[in-house]
């Protein structure tokens, strides 16, 4: 199992390290600033004296908005390169959420996390995109577990944060912090050179994008990975956003004991998202994702219906090491489902597409709690998503191992 992952880890060069670098602290800091508010909306819902189901709505705009940067990025990403662009989008996000401190109501505090939305949306498909065409194809399932995690990284990060910070500074100056990780990732990614599958490809021979969409197998391999997304967001969100809230709200444990229990929870998701992107490479990406959603099906009983810290700790470090270890196939797979010409855009738009469709599940969940219970929201809606994340990957297709920029786009699917 450790040859696996040792053989995948080793031999990258120094670009191809800063370029994963740059991509897993984008997205680390994106995640930081967005579980910021899930660990504190209870907190904020108090001091502007709004419901918590109003507060929910918070990461709804933000999931809402995402698919627009998503576009926007990507786009610009394509026709000049991944570079500026990434560049550009670490600095607008860190903006808006330094802003998010100084929010003088919940109206601003809406439209700031709208604003965010963009940003995170804009980060994903393109430090997936750079990274991935610089890592070799022997390499990318191990490679793409580690960038996925940067996300988990993020929500560690926001809690331990939490354990420091918001005692002495509250949940404002939390995202005063922000602007110091988000800063250093900016500084990270001036480093990195032009993705050169780009320059091969694409900067001399640019196809536009609805060219690209004429041909009938990219446009229904787009639906069918939106549709992808939407079960991956919905299993991820589904297991992360509500549980701090239902360990303080619907427990009534402290808020240090669900912080500790997410700080658990997320190693887990660390672990999952490398190991199981390292046996992708062997197994296959669609393999990989069933036996994990699978094995997550399992463990949710014990998730949703545990009563103490210990076995809180215990399910949630299983599932996130389930979900995310699904999660870790997915910078490779779907951008080895990518045509060259639009692999900025076509990653990051069906993934944040496949977050606007799941950006209910909050305000879906908290709806079910209020009405019945916390376990019964968890079972009502985690369940049944991984039982689609299943039957989604099981028949859809892959391209493993493709090489960037050859002749063929991925084609000759199994």
């Amino acid at each position: 199992m450790l040859s696996t992952v040792r053989e995948q880890a080793r031999g990258l060069t120094k670009d191809q390290r800063n370029a994963f670098l740059a991509a897993y602290l984008g997205w680390a800091m994106d995640a930081f600033d967005y579980f910021l508010v899930v660990l504190v909306y209870s907190e904020i819902a108090d001091e502007f004296k709004v419901s918590l189901t109003d507060m929910a709505f918070l990461t709804t705009v933000t999931l809402i908005m995402r698919p627009v940067g998503a576009f926007v990025f990507g786009l610009w990403a394509d026709r000049r390169g991944r570079r500026v662009p990434l560049m550009v989008d670490v600095l607008f996000y860190s903006v808006v959420g330094f802003a998010c401190a100084f929010a003088p109501n919940y109206t601003v505090l809406l439209v700031l996390r709208l604003l965010y939305g963009i940003g995170m949306g804009g980060e994903w498909g393109l430090g997936a995109a750079l990274a991935m065409e610089k890592i070799p194809p022997e390499k990318r399932g191990f490679w793409s577990g580690m960038l996925q995690g940067g996300y988990s990284f993020g929500y560690l990060l926001a809690a331990v944060a939490f354990l420091f910070i918001e005692p002495a500074f509250g949940w404002r100056g939390l995202f005063a912090f922000s602007l110091l990780p988000a800063l250093v990732a900016l500084f990270v990614r001036t480093r990195v050179e032009e993705s050169e599958v780009w320059e091969r490809t694409v900067r001399l021979n640019a196809t536009p994008a609805r060219e690209i969409f004429r041909d009938p197998a990219v446009l229904r391999r787009f639906v069918y990975l939106v549709a992808l997304m939407t079960a991956f967001n919905w299993m991820s969100h589904g297991t992360q956003d509500v549980y701090p809230t239902f360990i303080k709200k619907g427990l009534g444990m402290s808020a240090d004991t669900a912080i500790v229990i997410a700080i658990i929870y997320n190693i887990g998701a660390m672990i999952g998202g490398p190991l199981l992107g390292a046996y992708s490479e062997r197994l296959g990406r669609r393999r990989v994702i069933v036996i994990a959603a699978a094995a997550g099906l399992l463990v949710v009983p014990v998730f949703a219906l545990s009563t103490t810290a210990g076995w809180l700790a215990f399910s949630a470090f299983m599932m996130q090491l389930c979900v995310q270890g699904a999660w870790g196939v997915i910078p490779a797979h779907l951008n080895e489902l990518s045509p060259d010409a639009i692999r900025g855009f076509y990653p990051g738009v069906t993934y944040q597409l496949g977050n606007l469709i799941a950006a209910l599940n909050l305000p879906i969940q908290e709806t079910l709690a209020k009405h019945y219970s916390y376990p019964t929201a968890l079972m009502g809606t985690v369940f049944p998503i991984l039982a689609v994340v299943i039957l989604l990957s099981a028949f859809g297709k892959e391209a493993r191992g493709v090489r960037f920029g050859s002749a063929a786009t991925p084609s000759g699917l199994t």
